[in-house]
């Protein structure tokens, strides 16, 4: 096993943190699956959206992810963990309030407050992982807060099943964010740091050596916003897909991500980052030619649910940054990738709903030609051995 990093902390410190962040990715993924499993139902039926409309509120979703870099600046007054802690409240607020503002604005107001607290929890989330475990222990962590991830989208699926039986969509969205605002109320309670975790450069900063991981993380959020924003999109549009199928499929494909993330986890020690995003590229590429041209919805919800675990390899773009970074460097690199992240993500949305109108498959081509992209830049991943670690953290 690879000796541990300098800058990883063990024992009870650790398990502090990692107890910390199970509770809180828990209560994020609550809020963050029960928005999506309800929104497109929602949007077309309580507010009458069309693809160009869910593109733009997509669109606007992603401005606080290409603002996250300004979490820098809140890292001046405020540490960490109490930033991951009023980000999930924020989040929790957002979503309580969307089932009350059925419309173009309203719905657009609810999703930048929702979407500001997910966001600034994901960032520092991936921030703490890394500062608080080794590069070896790291790849595990993140198996396991995904495979919470999964649970918690099971859970959430599941209320949303037998919630709908009794509730509109106002009541399900008021429950689900009541729910996460407490969780961001205890975690406000909390204080799992330690003094020897690394001291983080609180300013922005861009480094050369950083550029792939840079191009990686921009092709990573762009492809994701071709499924995120148009997957479900066209199984609710193409293949009349009711929430009770909806939430059916999103159970399905948690109850797999649930045991396969920690053998993700295992598999980036073993394999390396490369090999595990070179064969997610290779399937993102397969599955949207096969959304362009297949009129088989039971093919499309497969290639879906496919595409849902393959995107869980993403880990490994983080877990590559972590072998080459500098200790300090982790959250206002972290800041400035989600920012990169999120710059396409912008913008594919809206052009994506626009392309939509023109002719669908031309959006799920288009995410063909970025996963080429990324299987190219994939190619170009090389990781220190151990011997060069000390090198690198001397920059």
């Amino acid at each position: 096993m690879p000796a541990p990093a300098h800058n990883a902390l063990t024992g009870a410190p650790a398990r502090r943190m990692l107890y910390f962040l199970l509770v809180l990715t828990a209560a994020s993924q609550i809020g963050m699956q029960g928005w999506i499993t309800l929104f497109n139902n929602f949007a077309v039926e309580r507010a009458g959206f069309g693809g160009f409309e869910v593109g733009l509120v997509q669109s606007v979703r992603e401005i606080p992810g290409f603002l996250s870099l300004l979490v820098v600046y809140v890292l001046l007054v405020l540490p960490e963990h109490r930033i991951v802690a009023l980000a999930i409240a924020t989040l929790g607020i957002g979503v309580g309030l969307t089932g009350f503002l059925p419309s173009f604005w309203g719905l657009t107001m609810t999703t930048l407050i929702m979407s500001f607290g997910f966001h600034y929890y994901e960032t520092l989330n991936m921030s703490l992982t890394l500062q608080y475990f080794d590069r070896s222990e790291a790849p595990l962590v993140f198996g396991r807060l995904r495979s919470v991830t999964g649970m918690s989208n099971i859970a959430v699926g599941l209320t949303v099943l037998l919630a709908s039986r009794y509730l509109d969509f106002t009541g399900i969205y008021l429950i689900l964010g009541c729910v996460v605002m407490l969780a961001g109320l205890w975690g406000l309670t909390q204080d799992p740091s330690h003094a020897g975790a690394p001291v983080q450069r609180k300013k922005m900063i861009l480094r050369r050596k950083y550029t792939l991981y840079y191009i990686l993380t921009f092709l990573a959020g762009s492809r994701r916003q071709v499924f995120l924003a148009f997957a479900i999109f066209l199984l609710v549009k193409k293949f009349n897909m009711g929430l009770t199928e909806i939430t059916g499929l999103f159970i399905l494909n948690n109850a797999i991500n649930v045991f396969a993330n920690p053998l993700i986890g295992r598999a980036i020690n073993r394999f390396g980052e490369r090999a595990l995003l070179t064969f997610e590229y290779i399937i993102v590429a397969g599955v949207c030619m096969a959304y362009a041209f297949s009129d088989s919805k039971l093919l499309v919800c497969s290639l879906y649910v496919l595409d849902q675990l393959v995107i869980n390899f993403a880990m490994c773009i983080t877990t590559y940054f972590q072998k080459i970074s500098e200790p300090a460097d982790i959250a206002p690199t972290m800041a400035a990738g989600f920012t990169i992240n999120h710059i396409a993500a912008v913008v594919i949305p809206v052009i994506g709903g626009a392309l939509w109108l023109w002719d669908a498959r031309l959006v799920f081509l288009c995410g063909a030609g970025l996963g080429l992209c990324s299987l190219t830049a994939t190619q170009f991943i090389r990781t220190p051995q151990r011997g060069q670690e000390a090198r690198i953290a001397q920059g």
